[in-house]
C-alpha cells in the first residue's frame, strides 16, 4: 500500500460511520483529509480539517471550496459517502423525507464532484469514488427513494467519468452491503439479516471490505479503471 503523503482527500459524511471509517483510513495513509459533516467534527488530527457543510445546499458546497482553496489547497481525492435513509412504504413516505433523499444522496455528490473537478483540471489527476449501496440492485420493499438516490449516483459517476477523463480523473461507484452502523440501527435487524443471507457471500461488510477497494480506486495504478460499479458481497 503507497503512502499518499501530498495527497489531499475529501470526504462526505465524515462524522460517524463510513465516512468517518474512511477519513481516519486515509490519514492513516499520510493523507490531509477535508471532512465535511452537517454536525461538527468527531475526529482529531493534525492533518484533519473539519467544514460543517450541508451537501444538500449548494451555495454552502461552494463557499466551502472557496474556503479549502485558500486553507489547504487543491483536492485531489473525493469520497462522497454522505447519505441519509428513510425507509418507508412509498405511499405514506413523507414527500419531506423524500426531497431529503434526492438533495442529500444525489445533488450533494453532483456538487461537491463539481466543484472538485475544478481543482482536478489544474493539477490533472483525480480521483472520485461514490459510495453506492446494495439497495439498487437488491431494491428492498421501503426503499424506493433511497435505492433511486444510489443508482443515481453510480449513474453520476458514469457521465462524469466520460467528461473528466480527458483531465486525468477517475471516477467510480463502491457500492457496499449492510456494516454495523448508525443508519442501518434505523432499520430492523430481522429484515436486514434476511437480505445478507441471499447474497453470495452472506455476512456483513467488515471496514476491511470497503477500504480494500477504495484503497486500489484511489491510487495511481487505477488511472485505467473509471465508470464502474464494485459491487461487495458478490451482487451484481
Amino acid at each position: 500500500m503507497t503512502s499518499l503523503a501530498g495527497k489531499i482527500a475529501l470526504v462526505t459524511g465524515s462524522r460517524r460511520g463510513i465516512g468517518r471509517l474512511v477519513a481516519e483510513h486515509l490519514l492513516e495513509r499520510g493523507a490531509t483529509v477535508v471532512g465535511f459533516a452537517r454536525g461538527e467534527g468527531t475526529i482529531e488530527h493534525a492533518a484533519y480539517r473539519h467544514y460543517r457543510v450541508d451537501v444538500a445546499d449548494p451555495a454552502a458546497v461552494q463557499r466551502a471550496f472557496g474556503s479549502i482553496a485558500k486553507d489547504v489547497g487543491p483536492v485531489q481525492i473525493v469520497v462522497n459517502n454522505a447519505a441519509v435513509l428513510t425507509s418507508q412504504y412509498a405511499m405514506i413516505m413523507p414527500p419531506a423525507a423524500a426531497q431529503e433523499m434526492l438533495n442529500v444522496n444525489l445533488l450533494g455528490p453532483f456538487m461537491v464532484s463539481r466543484e472538485a473537478a475544478k481543482m482536478m483540471r489544474r493539477t490533472k489527476w483525480g480521483r472520485i469514488v461514490n459510495i453506492g449501496s446494495m439497495a439498487a440492485s437488491l431494491e428492498p420493499i421501503g426503499d424506493s427513494i433511497y435505492a433511486a438516490t444510489k443508482a443515481g449516483v453510480a449513474t453520476l459517476a458514469n457521465v462524469l467519468a466520460k467528461e473528466l477523463g480527458p483531465l486525468g480523473v477517475t471516477c467510480n461507484t463502491l457500492a457496499v452491503t449492510a456494516i454495523d452502523s448508525e443508519m442501518l440501527a434505523q432499520l430492523p435487524r430481522d429484515k436486514v439479516e434476511a437480505i445478507i443471507q441471499r447474497l453470495p457471500v452472506p455476512r456483513f461488510a467488515e471496514a476491511d471490505d470497503i477500504l480494500n477497494v477504495l484503497d486500489f480506486l484511489v491510487s495511481d495504478r487505477s488511472g485505467y479503471i473509471t465508470a464502474q460499479t464494485i459491487w461487495l458481497g458478490g451482487i451484481n
